[in-house]
């Protein structure tokens, strides 16, 4: 599978919080996008196809740590549900 033809979520949710990204100097950059410890997880660049299980991930502007609610949020989240169903991956709800 050629991993740059696949969305990792940055682009996929247009956030602009990547390297270079068009709100990375205002909001910083995401943890999702510089963790090189999940590079190639789903074919992702560093977080950016697991994101939900990356600590302190942005979700719509919150920073919160990896906990019960952004364990919820993440499960709801539209970028999440594409990576499972393209993925064909079941995960523990």
């Amino acid at each position: 599978m050629n991993r740059d033809n696949l969305l990792n979520c940055w682009q996929f949710k247009k956030c602009g919080r990547e390297p270079g990204g068009k709100n990375a100097v205002n909001d910083g950059v995401c943890s999702v996008a510089l963790d090189i410890g999940a590079d190639g997880v789903h074919n992702g660049t560093n977080g950016g196809r697991c994101c939900w299980v990356i600590t302190n991930s942005a979700y719509q502007g919150d920073r919160d740590g990896f906990c019960l609610e952004k364990s919820r949020k993440c499960r709801e989240c539209d970028f999440y549900l594409f990576i499972k169903k393209s993925e064909k991956l079941f995960f523990a709800a």
